[in-house]
């Protein structure tokens, strides 16, 4: 799976708070509210990171919760765990505690998720293969979690100003997304498809809804990484591309830098709730 440095986890965090989709949150309460017999209810936050997810998700959700933050990077877990890193309260002011577990989140099966009442996760779905989606699904549904999905990649862009250069750059970028990396084949941005489609097969109740960062002068810093990110793996998966993005990415960087850009990046949110 992909590492990613504390430093970029944090520039996104406001972002990604910006764009998650809150329409999802009450179906998400209204599922809570049924587990009775539970003195707290058990979340598991599948590549955790630094834990922004808790963070935003933890006071909109009433309650006594503890969270159990998975991640394959000690790193991240560390930091995740930090006094100032942890959700401190739940929407209601109950108490919320937070426990660490390294681990790889495609080994997990429905036992390891024996009384979890919601799995989530960000960013997440877009790294993992069509054959890893399928068994945690199939551990989530057979477990009875709801499932929560933040900010899956979409692949689409909008850039303005508009250049007639952003159509092969994104496509560029797609395929990359997609690409075959130690033996696994992503699903990139086919990732919140294929999960509806199968969690809807084993018979779970499926919702998704558009999650976008909508990029401006205010964020220029946040631009700038992201441009660089997109244009760099763009021009590694189509080497041919290198001489005009180097072009490109300089021109728009120069425009960031002005507060003149402006980027809608699609993502998608997608809730699950067992039948």
């Amino acid at each position: 799976m992909t590492k990613y440095a504390p430093s970029w986890l944090r520039l996104r965090e406001d972002a990604d708070a910006a764009a998650r989709a809150t329409e999802l949150i009450e179906p998400v309460r209204a599922f809570l509210h049924g587990q009775d017999g539970q003195d707290a209810v058990v979340i598991r936050d599948l590549g955790c990171g630094t834990g922004s997810l808790g963070r935003w998700l933890a006071r909109r959700l009433p309650g006594r919760q503890r969270w159990i933050l998975h991640d394959r990077d000690p790193d991240l877990l560390t930091h995740a765990l930090a006094r100032t890193s942890r959700p401190d309260h739940a929407m209601d002011g109950s108490e919320v505690t937070v426990v660490t577990e390294q681990r790889d989140i495609t080994e997990l099966r429905a036992e390891d998720l024996a009384g979890t009442s919601l799995v989530a996760g960000s960013a997440l779905l877009d790294l993992l293969t069509a054959e890893e989606m399928s068994r945690l699904a199939e551990a989530c549904v057979e477990a009875r979690c709801a499932v929560l999905f933040t900010l899956s990649v979409s692949g689409r862009v909008v850039l303005s100003p508009k250049d007639k250069f952003d159509i092969e750059i994104s496509d560029a970028f797609n395929a990359h997304q997609r690409r075959v990396t130690d033996g696994r084949w992503l699903l990139g941005p086919d990732a919140v498809d294929v999960a509806f489609g199968v969690f809807e097969r084993l018979g779970a109740t499926v919702r998704r809804a558009p999650s976008p960062w909508r990029l401006g002068a205010d964020q220029v810093a946040l631009t700038a990484e992201w441009l660089t990110g997109w244009v760099g793996a763009a021009c590694e998966q189509r080497p041919d591309l290198a001489a005009d993005g180097d072009t490109y990415l300089r021109w728009r960087l120069a425009q960031c830098a002005a507060g003149e850009l402006n980027a809608v990046i699609q993502h998608e949110d997608l809730l699950v709730v067992p039948a």
